[in-house]
């Protein structure tokens, strides 16, 4: 296993990240047979692990904890994240200090270690002033419960303005950032890999399997028969993604790899990305991820895979990817309401 840096921390990371979201409820509930794929993937020498308090309402971050015990956790790398709700209170969520300072110890607790490598922002809270999580997150970090921060799903801009006002305000600074990335999804290469090199950030890219697209099992023309179908994973019967899948395989095919060595390689080739997260719920999931492990691509098979989705491009849009409040079609515009409504107030006026 080649390590990497992440970002400019020193720290040192394997190439690929186990990710635990798998891990639970939602996934395997088995929590031996969990440990085990923990243990399997730390035997063969991924160093590093990422979690969230989301995951299963902390059930993930029990089971790595479970995993990490007898020794096992001064050699690993740990993440994990807070910012999605945790309960019905509408504070036991969202990047504020009141809310950050709880997260943490509970995870800490769940995870039975007294601090983590890296402490994620989930997602943006457009409601809550970034150097209000900032401030927070140093004082965590001087309290040695958190070694480094970073942030998930932030767009190129909300990068760049943490990274103002940490300097400005004498504040910790993101160190990394964790985006979805793959083969279907590379609209990341056109802004935030950039933003991220220049500010030196490590990029942990998740879902380069493209929420399960680029396993192979789904194709063009068949139902989707999975229990992820119904807990957002709609893209699975995209017609467009479908497409470009049914490009795809014949491609890998040629190379002579699976579509998943293809995926995951890819993933880990572009030199502004750290570390892609692999996500099994199972052994055999981890099994082929891991012989894959020290896949090369060709030029020619990159130019090959241009063709199919250029660069800096996406096809469609993972269900579980984070959308802004100003395109997200939930939220609440006054372009929205119906031309007579809008023009009933106007009058008003």
């Amino acid at each position: 296993m080649h390590y990497r840096t992440l970002g400019r921390t020193g720290i040192k990371v394997s190439p690929y990240c186990l990710g635990a979201m798998m891990f639970g409820a939602i996934g395997n509930p088995d929590h031996d047979d969990s440990v085990r794929i923990i243990h399997k993937a730390l035997d063969a020498g991924i160093n590093f692990i990422d979690t969230a308090d989301a995951y299963s309402r902390g059930e993930s971050e029990e089971i790595v904890g479970k995993a990490l015990k007898g020794g096992r956790r001064d050699s690993v790398v740990l993440a994990t994240k807070a910012r999605l709700p945790m309960g019905d209170d509408p504070n036991q969520q969202g990047t504020s200090r009141r809310w950050l300072t709880r997260a943490l110890d509970d995870s800490l607790r769940r995870l039975g270690t007294d601090h983590v490598d890296l402490f994620q922002i989930h997602r943006p809270a457009p409601d809550t002033d970034v150097e209000e999580t900032l401030s927070a997150l140093t004082d965590l970090m001087r309290a040695g419960k958190v070694r480094a921060v970073g942030t998930s799903s932030f767009p190129a801009s909300d990068i760049v303005e943490a990274q103002w006002i940490a300097e400005r305000r004498g504040l910790a600074r993101f160190r990394t950032e964790q985006p979805t990335y793959s083969i279907l999804n590379r609209g990341i290469e056109r802004e935030i890999l950039p933003v991220c090199e220049r500010y030196g950030m490590g990029a942990l890219v998740w879902s380069p399997l493209a929420g399960g697209l680029l396993t192979g099992r789904y194709r063009k023309g068949q139902e989707v028969t999975t229990h992820r179908a119904g807990f957002g994973f709609k893209h699975l019967s995209d017609e467009r993604r479908l497409d470009a899948v049914e490009q795809l395989i014949p491609l890998a095919q040629e190379a002579g790899m699976p579509l998943t060595h293809l995926a995951t390689a890819f993933a880990i080739t572009h030199p502004g990305v750290t570390s892609a997260i692999i996500g099994p719920r199972t052994m055999a999931h981890l099994d082929d991820l891991l012989a894959g492990a020290g896949t090369t691509l060709s030029d020619d098979v990159l130019d090959r895979v241009d063709a199919i989705v250029a660069p800096g491009t996406d096809v469609g849009t993972l269900d579980t990817a984070y959308v802004p409040p100003a395109v997200d079609p939930a939220a609440p515009r006054l372009r929205r309401r119906p031309a007579s409504e809008r023009a009933a107030e106007a009058a008003a006026v």
